[in-house]
């Protein structure tokens, strides 16, 4: 790991140079990580546009990176912040696009219901699903990220701490807090 962020150090020094080369390999390197990050919050081919639009405000930023952190850090807080912007953005997209969602939901409920192949348990497990997701979905931005860092990414305490800009106990709680609001719509669907 501390390899991995000499060589990041020595491209980025490289980069800031001139050597657009070194910046290739820093956009090689981390491309699928920023946009499945951006997936989740952009959804398609959206995520690779806000994806890319990271990379580029990344590139236009290097001068101002002082590697306080890693640059994946760094990265990281440019990528949400620029599929935030787009969400904002595109939010009248987003909320005629919430009533299809809604739509599609009955559709496939029904579907389900029709197919007399498809067992009960099937049908349990994605309410279930669905169920998580939207409650992930709704908690408050602070809980959502770190609870998305911690599940999804695997980051350490220490790690999302650092990308949230927060002591890790603070971490801690928001992880706490974000699990607990998911299991108590878990429950009464496990009962």
């Amino acid at each position: 790991m501390g390899s991995n962020t000499d060589n990041d150090k020595e491209l980025v020094a490289r980069a800031k140079e001139g050597d657009s080369r070194a910046f290739d390999v820093l956009v090689q390197k981390y491309q699928f990580k920023v946009i499945n990050l951006v997936g989740r919050y952009v959804q398609g081919d959206e995520a690779q546009d806000v994806a890319q639009e990271a990379f580029i405000k990344a590139f236009r930023g290097l001068k101002n990176f002082r590697g306080d952190s890693a640059f994946y850090t760094w990265l990281y807080r440019i990528a949400v912040n620029s599929a935030k912007n787009y969400l904002m953005s595109s939010s009248k997209k987003k909320s005629s696009l919430q009533v299809d969602i809604d739509d599609a939901e009955y559709f496939d409920d029904a579907t389900l219901m029709r197919d007399q192949h498809t067992p009960d348990h099937m049908l349990q497990t994605e309410e279930l699903q669905q169920r998580v997701f939207q409650t992930i979905h709704e908690l408050p931005e602070d809980l959502k990220t770190a609870l998305t860092l911690r599940e999804m990414d695997g980051m350490s305490y220490e790690d999302i701490a650092e990308t949230m800009g927060c002591p890790i106990g603070t971490v801690r709680s928001r992880i706490f807090r974000a699990r607990e609001a998911v299991d108590k719509v878990i429950k009464p669907l496990m009962d």
